[in-house]
């Protein structure tokens, strides 16, 4: 998979524009970005970057949702979307990170919700810091690994 510089703006674009977004609005934009991209798959199901791309969707969601079984449907898919695109393209190694990555997140965040739960469960700014916080960490993420992965499909300069 290569990404152009179009590819990386588009990536910082995105994540500018829903820092000024509610979560309800950024939920409803990556529920629309899951269909678009599940019509993509009747197309071609084998189409790894897809597969990448519903994947992280997927667990987006799943830090946006405060339900810990919902956000457990969600974190699930993800990791079955990562899953596949792994099996389409084992030698690619975003898609690897995003797999664990996916898998620590959401132990992380299932044990801050079972220890909100037995505190009280009190729904104030920290909660809503920390899924703001931890979305940040998944868009820091997703662009290092992309550039990684633009950086190995240039290959290294020729020698003179």
């Amino acid at each position: 998979m290569e990404f152009s510089q179009d590819d990386f703006d588009r990536l910082l674009m995105f994540k500018h524009l829903w820092q000024f977004q509610t979560i309800k609005d950024v939920k409803w934009f990556l529920i629309n970005a899951i269909s678009k991209l599940e019509e993509a798959l009747v197309i071609n199901p084998a189409k790894a970057d897809s597969l990448w791309y519903i994947g992280n969707a997927n667990t987006s969601y799943a830090i946006l949702t405060p339900d810990l079984v919902e956000a457990k449907g969600y974190f699930d898919k993800a990791s079955d979307y990562f899953q596949q695109a792994v099996d389409e393209e084992p030698r690619n190694d975003p898609y690897h990170k995003s797999l664990e990555v996916t898998a620590k997140l959401h132990m992380e965040i299932h044990e801050c919700g079972i220890s909100q739960q037995t505190m009280g469960s009190k729904k104030n700014k920290k909660s809503s810091d920390l899924k703001y916080d931890i979305f940040g960490w998944i868009i820091l993420v997703v662009g290092i690994v992309t550039l990684v992965g633009m950086a190995r499909s240039h290959g290294s300069p020729p020698s003179r």
